[in-house]
This record gives structure tokens, C-alpha cells and sequence, in this order.
């Protein structure tokens, strides 16, 4: 699968074929990070799934973006865990809840996964409470299954969220991690296994550590990596992305892993038009660029992409993905993996004709 000679030549990629990574899943379809959401993903074709790492009070990493539960879990529900409810801070932001890292994974499994938007996917809200929390453990087994089932190897990228935090209460995250990737035949450098995460410390230790891809992701600009706020660093993404933080990054990192708006800024009514010179400036270093998030429903969409009013309503994500490709990236972290993949599919047609 190919994108058009058109594209390639405005803007190359540093791949062959940009690769489509499934959000935590098959996100718009499934409840995040289900194993059913990541079956789903394969299925529909991704050549990649992302999972987001946290971990339990007894040091086991399991697929969660939040450190809190009760967005996405029955948590709320279960009055045999209503003593661990708290008030935490978590990378300076004050939290209510539960979390993570106060349950076993005994207790951890004892909960089923639901829904995050249930008014705006109620379709994927059908299948709340169908499965529990997956372990990183139980995701590579289900990967590896479904790699030999398919004949194809899927890839994963792997998320380390809130890591200083992990480090500040005694659960650091790459511990278990290269021990489980190890365990899995998966700590060589041409594994399909990428490591990612927004704070940068956690990386270059990785760095020393690892032959993976490592991704060094990217917020919003006047946002910090909360492990150089932690240490009164003043650095924000803005810095990163410069030429001489790229340079930085370049040091310990293979990737960068910007929001959509870096490298198709949107104007004041939330439109995109021309790229900035974000993919082209980390090509120059050798740096792939893998951007997040694309999702189909309106309200996620630049304005100029929207159909109709109806902010849950599908509008033209394709449009979005053409203009990523466009600009050169190297893959696209998306919700909606089958809408991406119909685009670069798109791309065959053209060039067999």
C-alpha cells in the first residue's frame, strides 16, 4: 500500500507507507483500551495499536490512560473499594477518584471497562462492562496471537503515562517494562515496539537502556513535560519543537510524536490550511513524526472538516488524513483506524491507474 507519487513528492515521509495506529484500540468503536477495542483494530487492518502504561500498587503495568478510574471503569459502583477513594495530585493537578496505583491488580481486575463518552460513542457504550482492565501482559499475548493468526506483525507503541509520578511513590515504570518486553521476545531492536511519553526523563533513561524506537511526544505549546516542571525546568513544548530542541531530542529519542494542530495549526475559527514546518524540520534530523489524534466526530475535526451541526456527528476525517499525509508524516494515531486506512488505500487506486 502506497500513498500517490503527488504526495510523496510534497512532501516525503520518512517510510515507505505511513503507518495507521489504532488509539488505545478501535477507540470509536470499543471502550478504550479492551482487548476487544485492540482485536478490533487488527481486524480493521492498523498496522499498529497504542496502549497507554500505569501501574497497580503491586507493580503491574496495565493498559490505562488515566491514573483515575472512574471515567472509564464501574469503580464508582463497587462499594468494597469506597475506602480507596482520594484526593491526589498527580503531575500538579489536584484529582478526586481512584486510582491505579492505591488497588492490587486483584482488586484492579475486579472491575469491567466502560465507555469514556458515552453520549458521544453510544454505540461503543453497547459493550460496557463486556471486559476488564488488560495487563501489558495479556495485550502481548493477544498481539502475538493475532500477529501469527493474520500472517502480518502488528506493531505496538507503548505509552509511559504520569512516569515522574511513578518514580516520586516507588513504582517506576521501565522496570517492569523492559522485564516484561524481555519476557515476550520483544527487547531487540527490530521488534515492532515503540516507546513513547510526553515527559522526557524517562526517555533519555530508556535511552541507555534499550535499542526500541523511542517517541519523544508533543503538547500543546505552551505546555510543559510535567517532569521538567517537577524540576523547575522552564521548557515547554514550544522549546522542544525549536531547532535547537529538536536537536535535544534528536540525542535520545528516534521520534517525535507532535498533536495535529503542530503540524496543521489552526486559525482563529479553527480551520487548517498549510502545514507548518514542524515534519519537514525533524526529517532533517532523522526524526519520524507520528501524529495524534484523528478522530472522526465534528467536534474534534478543524471547522473547515465538520458536517452539519451535530458536533457527534461523523464529519470528514479523510480530509484531515489527506492533509497529515500530505505533509509528510509517518503515521497517524487515530480512533478511527478504518477511516485512515480507506484513505491510503486511496493512494493504491491512484497509482494502478
Amino acid at each position: 500500500m502506497t500513498v500517490t507519487r503527488e504526495a510523496l513528492e510534497m512532501a516525503p515521509s520518512l517510510v515507505l507507507t505511513p503507518a495507521v495506529v489504532a488509539h488505545r484500540g478501535a477507540s470509536g468503536h470499543r471502550p478504550e483500551h479492551t482487548i476487544d477495542a485492540y482485536r478490533t483494530a487488527i481486524r480493521m487492518g492498523a498496522d499498529d495499536i497504542e496502549l497507554d502504561l500505569v501501574s497497580t500498587r503491586d507493580g503491574v503495568l496495565v493498559a490505562r490512560h488515566d491514573l483515575e478510574l472512574s471515567a472509564t471503569t464501574d469503580v464508582a459502583g463497587r462499594p468494597e473499594l469506597a475506602h480507596l477513594r482520594r484526593t491526589a495530585v498527580v503531575d500538579g493537578e489536584e484529582q478526586d477518584g481512584w486510582f491505579v496505583h492505591d488497588l492490587t491488580l486483584r482488586e484492579l481486575k475486579t472491575l469491567t471497562a466502560r465507555e469514556r463518552m458515552p453520549l458521544t460513542r453510544p454505540a461503543s457504550a453497547a459493550y460496557d462492562g463486556a471486559e476488564g482492565v488488560a495487563t501489558l501482559t495479556e495485550v502481548l499475548a493477544m498481539v502475538g496471537a493475532e500477529s501469527a493468526r493474520r500472517g502480518r506483525a502488528v506493531g505496538v507503541l507503548l505509552e509511559l503515562k504520569h512516569a515522574a509520578h511513578h518514580d516520586a511513590i516507588g513504582l517506576p515504570l521501565d522496570v517492569p517494562l523492559l522485564r516484561e518486553l524481555a519476557r515476550h521476545g520483544l527487547d531487540h531492536p527490530w521488534a515492532r515496539v515503540s516507546l513513547m511519553s510526553f515527559e522526557t526523563t524517562i526517555l533519555r533513561r530508556l535511552a541507555g537502556r534499550t535499542r526500541l524506537s523511542l517517541v519523544q511526544l508533543l503538547g500543546s505549546l505552551d505546555g510543559r513535560p510535567a517532569d521538567l516542571e517537577a524540576a523547575g525546568d522552564p521548557r515547554t513544548y514550544a522549546d522542544l519543537v525549536s531547532p535547537e530542541g529538536l536537536a535535544w531530542v534528536d540525542d535520545y529519542a528516534d521520534g517525535i510524536g507532535p498533536h495535529t494542530s503542530l503540524v496543521l495549526p489552526r486559525d482563529r475559527t479553527g480551520a487548517i490550511g498549510a502545514p507548518s514546518g514542524l515534519v519537514r524540520d525533524a526529517h532533517r534530523r532523522g526524526l519520524t513524526v507520528h501524529v495524534w489524534t484523528v478522530r472522526g466526530e465534528n467536534r474534534y475535526l478543524p471547522t473547515n472538516l465538520r458536517r452539519g451541526t451535530a458536533p457527534d456527528a461523523l464529519g470528514d476525517m479523510a480530509g484531515e488524513v489527506r492533509a497529515l499525509l500530505a505533509a509528510g508524516v509517518d503515521g497517524v494515531i487515530t480512533d478511527h483506524p478504518e477511516a485512515a486506512l480507506a484513505v491510503l488505500r486511496e493512494g493504491v487506486v491512484a497509482v494502478g491507474r
